[in-house]
């Protein structure tokens, strides 16, 4: 099993792929980092010789921010968004949709399971 940036990639799958279980690697640039280390896409990773992953994993370590490093950018960018005090920032802070989708429905990944407020359940003229 190829070890690279940390991550153990799954050696049966092609091998533009198992470099998408890398965090920040997506299809394109999968294809990009193959196409730059002369690797076909569709060569699994098993069949790879020790080289060919050394190839990869020096070309991803030169060129791309990827795991770890990724994920801490991507917190501080959040971080700083919360402490200048900006609306995205402000809807981090309180767990809402980001990116301008509406909150009268939907949004519950962002809000979290309903919380049922009193009053909510009859229509307004509605008998006992």
């Amino acid at each position: 099993m190829a070890r690279i940036a940390g991550v153990d990639l799954p050696k049966e799958k092609h091998a533009w792929v198992s470099l998408q279980y890398i965090y920040g690697v997506g299809p394109t640039r999968a294809r990009r980092i193959l196409a730059a280390t002369k690797i076909t896409p569709e060569t699994r990773m098993d069949a790879l010789s020790e080289a060919e992953v050394n190839r990869i994993r020096e070309y991803i370590d030169r060129e791309f921010v990827v795991e770890g490093e990724l994920r801490k950018e991507v917190q501080l960018n959040i971080k700083r968004l919360i402490d200048v005090g900006s609306y995205r920032g402000l809807r981090h802070r309180r767990g809402l949709p980001v990116h301008g989708q509406r909150t009268r429905t939907n949004a519950r990944t962002r809000k979290g399971k309903p919380k049922t407020v009193a009053g909510r359940g009859q229509k307004r003229g509605a008998k006992k």
